[in-house]
């Protein structure tokens, strides 16, 4: 299948030729044909596989549509579409796909977010737009001072639904979606869909089409898997070890705290390895130059909270490390969704220490498979690595994770290769190739 079969209009179709894109990825084949047809959706897609543009194409067609929406030009402040996003880095990353793709529609998009100033914002809500992209809290913020008008929204789009549940954003949506028409298309994107997704997609969702690109709660395709067991306080001089052994260069590595990332990006770079740190306590203007300098390769390593675990897009990231594992293990598969992406393979290494034991645990039992386990010489752990019996009236869990090195498959999958989603650099997120947290007011 190519985009010439998908029904999208001439001034679309110039804008993904200029990308150099040709053939859809699944995402965008299934989910394209019903929006355009003005059906609800609910899609449940990993990361890397186009989902932006599975939704941002359709829409954009339709706005530019006399027939789906009669107001063909801007003649009012009040935004026709709606895009809720849990991360600054996110809503970024979608109002670039949307300015790329609407190049040649003459549509007005705008993101808002906080961390940045809201009179500049302001001034272009009032000049009008049609797609607005926003994180919750901060459209709240406006929607208290009365900013922006809801009321001719057409369409709603949920992104990273699963998410905003994970960072408490439940509450402030449903108080949005109270200040929308009740007749609107609905859109809802997420890498799973655990019960608290699925219960909002039933109160929000009508009659909506199913889109499943992956099984629920899969780890990004192409992926290698590995964990070395270390001590805690060991875990720094193996990392920089790692550095210096094998010539590393772009390395994503995931922290548990702000603290802790910037005690580690410290550390790295006063031993010479070129290092910035990514969370939520750090301006949008340093985060975003971090972001880009790792983008432009000015940097080997991004250290970096679960604030950072989606709605980053990095050409051909060839590792994420996890220096500490995460307390939910979902947020495994969302971290190492930045490598192996849309057909570039990937690895995913995690350091883990004993007190992490019951994380691992966690994380195989999601991934059901054991993830294959070795130590380092040199850096071999003193510390028991197994796993308690579970208390008196628990039920057993399952088989735990061995503490020798163990023969598993690594996640290495036959899964054909997908074209690219997305560009680095500010790039929007691409809808295919035939080359090939915190919360935010």
């Amino acid at each position: 299948m190519q985009f010439t079969d998908l029904g999208l209009s001439a001034e679309l179709l110039r804008a993904i030729g200029e990308q150099g894109y040709t053939t859809p990825t699944p995402v965008q084949q299934q989910a394209i044909p019903h929006i355009l047809a003005g059906r609800d959706l609910e899609a449940l897609a990993q990361t890397g596989t186009g989902k932006t543009a599975a939704f941002v194409l359709p829409i954009l067609q339709r706005l530019t549509n006399p027939q789906t929406s009669p107001l063909q030009k801007v003649t009012h402040t009040a935004p026709r579409v709606l895009v809720l996003v849990p991360t600054r880095e996110l809503a970024a990353q979608v109002l670039e796909s949307v300015r790329v793709y609407g190049a040649h529609t003459g549509l007005r998009s705008l993101a808002v977010f906080g961390g940045v100033g809201i009179n500049p914002q302001i001034q272009t809500l009032r000049r009008g737009i049609d797609i607005l992209v926003a994180t919750p809290g901060r459209l709240l913020d406006h929607l208290g001072q009365r900013t922006v008008d809801l009321s001719k929204v057409q369409t709603l789009v949920l992104d990273e639904a699963d998410r905003m549940f994970d960072m408490g954003f439940i509450r402030d949506i449903r108080r949005i979606i109270e200040r929308l028409p009740k007749v609107r298309q609905n859109l809802m994107f997420s890498a799973t869909f655990a019960a608290e997704v699925r219960e909002l997609a039933h109160a929000v969702l009508k009659n909506p089409a199913l889109v499943e690109v992956a099984r629920r709660n899969a780890p990004a395709e192409l992926v290698s898997h590995s964990v070395i067991k270390v001590d805690q306080d060991k875990k720094r001089d193996l990392l920089l070890h790692l550095f210096a052994a094998h010539g590393w260069h772009q390395v994503l590595v995931f922290c548990r705290t702000k603290h802790g990332s910037d005690a580690l990006a410290r550390k790295l770079e006063q031993s010479g390895v070129r290092t910035a740190a990514l969370h939520g306590n750090k301006s949008q203007n340093a985060r975003t130059r971090a972001l880009a300098d790792f983008k432009a390769g000015k940097l080997a390593a991004l250290v970096a909270t679960d604030i950072a675990a989606r709605g980053l897009d990095i050409d051909s990231l060839p590792r994420v490390v996890n220096f500490e594992l995460p307390n939910v293990p979902e947020d495994y598969i969302h971290r190492i969704g930045r490598t192996g992406r849309a057909g570039a393979s990937g690895e995913a290494l995690s350091l883990v220490s004993s007190d992490e034991r019951i994380q691992l645990r966690d994380i195989e039992r999601l991934l059901k498979r054991e993830i294959p386990t070795s130590v380092m010489p040199g850096f071999e752990p003193q510390h028991n690595h197994s796993v308690p019996r579970p208390a008196a009236g628990r039920p057993p869990a399952q088989k735990p994770a061995q503490a020798r090195t163990r023969s598993g498959s690594g996640d290495r999958s036959g899964a054909p290769r997908s074209p690219r989603p997305a560009r680095s650099g500010g790039g929007a997120a691409k809808p295919a190739s035939h080359h090939s947290g915190q919360r935010h007011r």
